[in-house]
């Protein structure tokens, strides 16, 4: 099993969780953000006044899904999540060793 981790813009989630549905991905976590890349942030115009913006708001999408399913899942939200402009995101796969839910006992696979 692997953990897929996408820090995305914030508009493009409902493309994203749509493309993963499809995929028959059947749950996500997203946790709303902030942090910076290579674009280190912005400066913005607030009633007259100049100010730099550091940290740009993001969304983490993370998602656990077996194996043979990575290729397909990191492609569809990379498509999915892609502007071309500068502060598109990343994707991150991390193994996972165990999974449980907790209502049911189920463990590893049965438990996605």
């Amino acid at each position: 099993m692997k953990l897929v981790m996408a820090v995305i813009k914030p508009f493009k989630l409902d493309e994203v969780r749509e493309a993963l549905t499809s995929l028959g991905v059947q749950g996500l976590t997203v946790t709303e953000v902030k942090g910076f890349g290579r674009q280190k942030g912005h400066t913005e115009v607030y009633r007259g006044a100049e100010y730099a913006v550091s940290f740009l708001p993001k969304l983490k999408i993370e998602v656990v899904i077996k194996d043979e399913q990575v290729e397909q899942v990191v492609e569809s939200i990379a498509s999915n999540a892609k502007t071309g402009q500068i502060g598109d995101g990343k994707i991150f796969v991390y193994p996972i060793d165990q999974v449980m839910r907790i209502r049911t006992g189920e463990t590893d696979g049965d438990a996605l």
